[in-house]
């Protein structure tokens, strides 16, 4: 009875398997704690500290009393911060998931995911009329990796605006826009969901955390959210800013709290039972042999199997008919499988 209420509460955890949050918990160790959550052992801020040493870490955390929470605050100075000493036309503040990042902060074809955080601007803000963005969701690999898929992106203009803008290829267009006044001096909260495809689909709301009010949102039921030769899709928050007309910008402090990033997976334990499915796995829960079961012959050539940090655990560049999970430690794992490097099929399992 005690083996099938575990069962039942890992059953149960599915639901928010694939769920990171990145908070802050007070002054002290920012960089190293932003770390942890992106990309553990790595270096997931790109700051201007290298040009600017006497000033120190340009992300730091402090207590607000509207959230009554510990939150980041990103600095920008218009001189001498620069883009970490590559770019001297632009100031970047920003943290990101990428390469190194745990599997479950890489948007992949196929996935549905959230992200959601909360941010403040100052009621003085001054911005670019070139660009001044605060959130990017960019594609890496590619011959339009640089190009961002998505960006919110504050404006100066008459009056100043926040843009939402969208690039299918290498150029960006604006899907949407509001006046930027109302926007600041007050905490917002984004939430943003993509389904990351070629027939793909994407959400943003932007609401007033004091009173809820939406004061942006935009949704699109049919876009596509892909590029050929993409590898995945990353996040980055913060301040990246153009230099081309500096006499408009002053030094910025912009907030941050809350950070979350989700994967909606619409395969469940019991997936493998729809014939839609290419592949089952079974038994399911096992503590030993995971075997494999192909509808059609060949379907796949690679095998992944991640844990519920995203890491990889296992990989085998070759077709298998079972895997030895004996080793594993118990928990909730999603084996992925690819054929010529195009992911095929997600399962998830239990080992116990």
């Amino acid at each position: 009875m005690k083996a099938i209420v575990i069962v039942y509460i890992l059953l149960f955890s599915l639901e928010n398997f694939a769920q990171v949050t990145l908070d802050a918990n007070g002054a002290g160790n920012t960089y190293e704690e932003i770390t942890a959550v992106l990309a553990p052992g790595h270096d997931p801020v790109e700051e201007p500290d290298c040009n600017h040493t006497s000033f120190g870490r340009h992300i730091d955390e402090v207590f607000d009393t509207d959230l009554n929470t510990n939150v980041f605050r990103f600095f920008m100075h218009v001189t001498p911060d620069n883009d970490r000493c590559i770019n001297t036309d632009r100031q970047r503040n920003e943290i990101k998931s990428y390469d190194k990042s745990p599997d479950n902060l890489l948007g992949v074809e196929g996935e549905e995911v959230v992200y959601k955080w909360k941010f403040k601007l100052d009621e003085n803000l001054q911005v670019s009329s070139s660009f001044t963005h605060v959130h990017q969701l960019k594609s890496v690999g590619g011959n339009l990796e640089s190009m961002p898929m998505y960006t919110l992106t504050l404006r100066k203009s008459n009056p100043d605006r926040l843009e939402l803008r969208y690039a299918e290829t290498d150029s960006q267009i604006t899907l949407t826009q509001t006046d930027l006044a109302p926007l600041k001096g007050v905490w917002l909260e984004v939430e943003e969901t993509i389904i990351y495809g070629t027939s793909g689909a994407y959400s943003i709301e932007i609401k007033k955390v004091s009173d809820d009010s939406v004061l942006f949102d935009y949704t699109n039921n049919s876009i596509i959210n892909w590029r050929t030769g993409a590898d995945f899709v990353r996040p980055k928050w913060g301040i990246y800013r153009s230099l081309n007309s500096s006499q408009d910008l002053r030094d910025e402090e912009v907030l941050f709290a809350n950070f979350s990033v989700q994967e909606l997976n619409n395969l469940s334990i019991n997936e493998e039972n729809k014939e839609v499915s290419p592949i089952k796995v079974y038994p399911n829960p096992t503590n030993s042999i995971l075997k494999i079961k192909e509808n059609t012959y060949n379907t796949y050539d690679a095998i992944k199997i991640i844990n519920q940090l995203g890491q990889t655990v296992f990989i085998n560049k070759e077709r298998k008919s079972s895997v030895d999970i004996s080793k594993f430690t118990k928990g909730i794992y999603t084996i992925i499988f690819s054929k010529n490097n195009t992911k095929i099929a997600a399962k998830k399992f239990i080992v116990y």
